[in-house]
């Protein structure tokens, strides 16, 4: 299990690509099995303390579960009732949320049905009970006493009852006015000082939810679009994607000053003071849009001014990457697969999360109303179940990473790509759940080291707000900053690790030594092709996003509903960059792929009779290429010779 044994020997091994395979890391799979099987029993624990039936069903103020008969708690009065034909929970003063426990302050009954209309006096409340047998009062209260009893007001839910509908498979009352969650917005959104900005933001976002939904179609069609142009012609995808951004990001500013100069007149026309108020607030977005944009613009044209001399590397990864997805069409899926897997083990963490927020014993609170806590060491399930999410988040993230290395891999090390399997993702996926399962359980595990000490202090950060010193503050996020670079350095490493694993078939640790020493003898070239393969594939998430929202811009001003841009654009933008990220991520495994193969070929191998390269016709003109330019700019003493120093072949250093 630990790196210094697994890896004393690696120096002096040669690389056998793809002929041998054996289990890897089986102490860390056995461990990471025992681990899923804690997990299981934290779920079957939370089912079988009763916290299904009282999460689905839902529960009362005095613990009786909604339709079903009860039993009687010694010391709790109201419960043990029979409350078969109630099975709806209702809150007297639903919109009573505290957010600090994150739980509605409030008496909860079992009642026969909720209140599909606004109920305005207790007299309504009254007829209500008697037209349907509804009682909205306190158990101990009669309906016939409901506009007579002194304590009516205290027992009654508050006026007036907003109405409200049950929620789909959860059995709980719910307002149907979206004021009551403006309410709790407002809460949770401490900037905002005036609660009629809140209430025109979702407002806006309700009135444009059909525009949100359609644009979020469109960053996804996008996307797609974006990866067949990289299957088809990669060759020329860079010079095609800058240009576009060029255009794009000129237009995109144009557009905006233009749009910001059209409201401009539009304010001064004749308005009512609310449409006006919003005219007001899109005028100030579209000014700051177009700030930010302009500014962007110009950051953009001096990094591409920088880097224009190393587009050749990127082109060259980019043409056999291209050739890869046309010999691997599924790898296009491979977020598809990733993305749903996370879903459902998510949709299952949460579930679960919710069992334990309701399982446990009733006990009594301060407030005389009951709660269920588990008690003794099966407290700290919490704890346990938060870790199962990360290791296990990493685990699926890592088992992509391992697939996507293992399929790339068997194209590279295969001479003739017409032998090349049927299915090479499924022959990579099948290795790994046969093979490496191991080395991506340790891999994992070892960013979910890092991740949970950043969590801590980003929890303790946030609690401790405003009342730390300066020191205290600065000394907390430069910890935070510092174990997010080690993660993404240990994230980066991991991704070569697996690769090497999917090379040679080496536990994680020799495979992690090996790709870092092939990694640190090419640091110049990781360094370019990180810069420029990274920043191209950033420009074609710039791309998608910019185009999403220049669509949401035009769609919203042609829309005229007087509603507030900001959040809609937000959030459009923002899934928009989601799923860009998904699709190019993958493009970036293969072109990161590639390169540790491209390394390893050209260290171990000098196209000598038995020792042929197994690289690309493309990358083997790249090497020549650079080296002619290496020759040429050495005679200049040029920096860009340096930079396109070929890597050292199996020749000159075995």
């Amino acid at each position: 299990m630990g790196c210094c044994s697994s890896a004393s020997h690696s120096s002096k091994r040669e690389w056998k690509p793809l002929e041998d395979r054996s289990c890897t890391d089986i102490p860390w799979l056995l461990l990471f099995v025992l681990f899923c099987v804690g997990m299981g029993f934290i779920c079957g624990f939370s089912i079988a303390t009763g916290a299904a039936a009282r999460l689905v069903s839902g529960y009362d103020s005095y613990g009786n579960i909604c339709g079903q008969k009860n039993v009687k708690v010694d010391g709790i009065v109201n419960s043990g009732l029979d409350l078969t034909q109630k099975k709806y929970v209702f809150f007297l003063d639903p919109c009573n949320v505290d957010l600090v426990h994150r739980k509605i302050k409030s008496i909860a009954l079992c009642v026969a049905a909720c209140p599909r209309k606004e109920l305005k006096t207790l007299a309504d409340v009254q007829k209500f009970a008697e037209s349907n047998g509804s009682n909205l009062c306190s158990y101990e209260l009669q309906s016939s006493e409901y506009t007579t009893n002194s304590q009516a007001s205290k027992l009654c839910p508050k006026l007036p009852v907003p109405e409200s509908a049950p929620i789909p498979f959860f059995h709980r009352c719910a307002p149907v006015n979206i004021s009551c969650y403006a309410k709790f917005a407002e809460a949770l959104i401490t900037f905002v000082s005036d609660s009629s900005v809140l209430h025109r933001l979702i407002s806006g976002v309700m009135t444009s939810k059909e525009i949100i939904m359609g644009l979020c179609l469109l960053s996804l069609v996008l996307s797609m679009i974006l990866m067949v142009i990289i299957r088809y012609i990669s060759r020329v995808l860079v010079w095609i994607l800058t240009i576009l951004v060029v255009l794009g990001s000129l237009g995109g500013t144009g557009v905006l000053w233009w749009l910001y100069a059209k409201q401009t007149k539009f304010v001064n026309e004749t308005l009512t003071a609310d449409q006006l108020q919003i005219a007001k607030d899109n005028l100030q977005a579209l000014l700051v849009y177009a700030i930010s944009a302009t500014v962007f613009t110009v950051i953009l044209f001096l990094i591409m001014l920088i880097m224009r001399k190393r587009v050749a590397l990127t082109i060259a990864l980019f043409h056999v990457a291209g050739k890869v997805f046309i010999h691997l069409p599924l790898l296009v899926f491979q977020p598809f697969w990733t993305f749903f897997a996370l879903i459902l083990f998510w949709s299952y963490w949460i579930m679960v999360l919710l069992f334990l927020g309701t399982t446990g014993s009733p006990v009594l609170n301060e407030q005389g109303v009951v709660e269920f806590r588990v008690l003794g060491p099966l407290r700290y399930m919490w704890w346990y179940h938060m870790v199962g999410l990360i290791w296990i988040s990493e685990f699926i993230l890592a088992c992509q990473q391992m697939t996507v290395a293992g399929a790339v891999v068997t194209y590279y090390f295969t001479r003739e790509k017409r032998n090349l399997p049927f299915t090479p993702i499924l022959a990579s996926v099948n290795r790994l759940v046969c093979y490496h399962l191991g080395t991506v359980a340790k891999g994992s595990f070892i960013i979910t080291l890092v991740k949970i000490p950043r969590m801590i202090l980003m929890y303790i950060h946030s609690q401790l707000k405003g009342k730390e010193n300066a020191c205290a503050r600065c000394m907390l996020k430069a910890c935070i900053c510092c174990l997010w670079c080690l993660e993404k350095c240990l994230t980066y490493l991991n991704q070569n690790a697996y690769t090497a694993t999917a090379i040679n078939s080496t536990n994680f640790c020799t495979s992690a030594k090996d790709a870092f020493v092939i990694l640190v003898e090419n640091a110049l070239r990781v360094a370019a092709i990180n810069t420029v393969g990274d920043f191209m594939l950033f420009l074609g998430k710039v791309l998608i996003v910019c185009s999403t929202g220049l669509a949401g811009v035009m769609l919203l001003n042609y829309q005229r509903d007087y509603t507030v841009w900001v959040l809609p654009l937000i959030i459009v933008c923002l899934f928009a960059f989601l799923v860009a990220h998904c699709f190019l991520s993958i493009y970036e495994m293969v072109v990161d792929v590639l390169f540790l193969c491209f390394a390893i070929d050209t260290k171990y191998n000098d196209g000598s009779p038995g020792r042929e390269f197994y690289m690309d016709k493309i990358l083997m003109e790249f090497v020549e290429n650079s080296r002619k330019s290496m020759k040429e700019a050495g005679r200049g003493g040029g920096a860009e010779g340096r930079e396109l120093k070929p890597m050292a072949s199996g020749a000159s250093s075995s």
